[in-house]
């Protein structure tokens, strides 16, 4: 398989990272809603919930409508090349969304950790147990280690992504790291993390043609990962903080309806509370440009409680 060349990546990127607080940078609000309904309304197959990497060899129009960033194949093969660069000049690979907003996402989930009252969790954050979620290069959880994070994973599902994560862990001295192949759609994770990062990865997920039935999977899978009272931190440029607020109102609202059915049925096998999202916080810092007359930016981070 070809590595995607440096024109085709950048291309990729900045297709993926145009994204304004008060605005979709592919569907407007009306449509994107419409899309979800549609997908709703159709039952799940396997193929739906599935990473396939061959998926978008089916139709082409998919593809240019959704994004090549949307495919495992396109990450394999991204990896792929920074993995080569990687042995022949020791280069890290790109930092999704540069490196300013990593270092601001690391440093304010740390304050946002701290500052979170939970009878559960420690503020002790060498004992936050931290899962981070389509790392690629791992470096996200490298700045999370540098301001005090200790118990850190790193989970991917292209092979490439997490053998370039485990060589930079060991040459920068992170080797603490544990890092996994694994997809959060169709995770074989059991266990479940106080503090679970996002950056980018939901972004990916929307990319694909079946976006819609996927980021439904994402949070029914994100709910079993989070411990209860944990943090759930996402870093995005194709949504903004509003729209992840309805979109997680809107998971919230399917987990009400599941309770409610349960217990009409009668249904007690299952005893345990539905959790549910609850925002937090966001970040308020990031650089902001007008357009139109609107003031918005490029990025957004949003960290949300499970309660």
């Amino acid at each position: 398989m070809a590595a995607a060349s440096d024109d085709e990546r950048s291309v990729a990127a900045d297709s993926w990272s145009v994204k304004s607080d008060y605005g979709s940078s592919a569907l407007d609000d009306d449509q994107r809603q419409a899309d979800a309904d549609v997908a709703a309304s159709f039952p799940a197959t396997a193929s739906d919930y599935s990473s396939d990497r061959d998926d978008h060899e089916s139709d082409g129009n998919d593809v240019e409508a959704a994004s090549m960033l949307g495919f495992q194949t396109y990450w394999d093969s991204s990896y792929a090349q920074d993995l080569t660069n990687f042995h022949h000049h020791g280069h890290a690979g790109e930092v999704w969304f540069g490196e300013d907003v990593m270092d601001t996402v690391a440093t304010w989930t740390k304050d946002l950790c701290l500052k979170t009252e939970t009878a559960d969790i420690s503020k002790d954050l060498s004992t936050w147990s931290v899962l981070d979620l389509g790392t690629g290069n791992g470096l996200l959880l490298q700045a999370l280690a540098k301001q005090g994070f200790s118990d850190l994973t790193g989970t991917d599902y292209s092979e490439g992504a997490i053998e370039l994560a485990k060589k930079l862990a060991i040459r920068d001295g992170f080797t603490n790291i544990n890092f996994l192949v694994d997809d959060v759609l169709e995770t074989k994770l059991e266990k479940k993390f106080e503090l679970v990062m996002d950056k980018g990865t939901l972004d990916a997920i929307g990319l694909h043609p079946d976006g819609p039935v996927k980021r439904m999977m994402y949070w029914d899978s994100v709910a079993n990962l989070v411990a209860p009272g944990g943090i759930l931190v996402i870093t995005s440029c194709n949504n903004t903080r509003d729209e992840l607020l309805r979109e997680v109102e809107k998971f919230n609202q399917k987990l009400l309806g599941i309770k409610c059915l349960d217990q009409e049925a009668g249904n007690e096998t299952n005893n345990e509370e539905k959790l549910a999202f609850r925002y937090l916080d966001h970040v308020r810092t990031y650089p902001t440009f007008r357009f139109g007359g609107v003031e918005g930016s490029r990025v957004c981070t949003v960290a949300f409680s499970l309660l």
